[in-house]
């Protein structure tokens, strides 16, 4: 999981075990200080339960693999040191919002979060929420992200077949195109009227790609190359 590649597969097999992540235990005080760091510059940041996974396999049009939770604390330090357990990856679900009219809907991280100012899909890192019968649901924390962060729901949209799973580094984006039955104007000004609503919104403000023009460095790579991908099949 060095180099970027796009996966396109139709099922997830993501079990939830309960394993112990070494790098969290060994480095528990060191972890402490660095979320106590960011809490001062966010102070909104929450040190709740999270997801990881390991041992994700791809075979013909299908992923598996083990997720296991931990504090969020633990998967910041690990995210913001470079990743020193190279055996663990970050693989979420994200709903890629198609209008109409071909454009892909993305949303800007608020201040307040831990990914101010990036771009991309409606996403979330997993979370307990999102375990059903020991099994990591990525359909259900798209819909819920999606939800929680546009004010969408199931009723509109279509949801595509496969899934596109993008390597990049430590991290998978499983990546599901969501076909929505309205044009891209009208689709940001429902969900810019959903955000005015909330006290404290995820997001800051809604982005509209309609080419490769629109692609900003603030746009992570994985997001990026999907776009990139999908551009190029039309």
């Amino acid at each position: 999981m060095t180099s970027l590649t796009i996966h396109r597969v139709t099922t997830l097999d993501l079990a939830v075990r309960p394993l112990v992540w070494p790098f969290a235990e060994e480095r528990r005080a060191d972890i402490a200080v660095h979320f106590a760091e960011k809490q001062r510059e966010r102070p909104k940041l929450w040190n709740g339960r999270v997801l990881l996974g390991r041992d994700a396999v791809f075979t013909d049009d299908h992923l598996a693999a083990t997720y296991f939770e931990t504090d969020f604390a633990s998967f910041l330090a690990w995210r913001d040191w470079g990743f020193p357990d190279a055996a663990v990856f970050n693989g979420f679900g994200m709903g890629a919002l198609r209008t109409s009219d071909g454009a892909f809907v993305m949303g800007e991280m608020a201040q307040h979060t831990s990914n101010a100012g990036r771009i991309y899909f409606p996403s979330g890192t997993p979370d307990l929420n999102d375990v059903k019968g020991g099994v990591l649901d990525i359909p259900g924390s798209v819909v819920r992200e999606l939800a929680e962060e546009t004010g969408l729901t199931a009723a509109d949209y279509t949801v595509e077949v496969d899934w596109h799973c993008v390597v990049s580094g430590r991290a998978i984006a499983m990546i599901k195109v969501l076909n929505l039955d309205m044009p891209g104007d009208q689709a940001r000004a429902r969900i810019e009227a959903n955000l005015a609503r909330e006290d404290e919104p995820e997001l800051s403000a809604i982005h509209l790609v309609r080419g490769m023009s629109d692609l900003t460095p603030t746009m992570p790579r994985f997001v990026t190359a999907f776009i990139e991908q999908q551009f190029a099949s039309r």
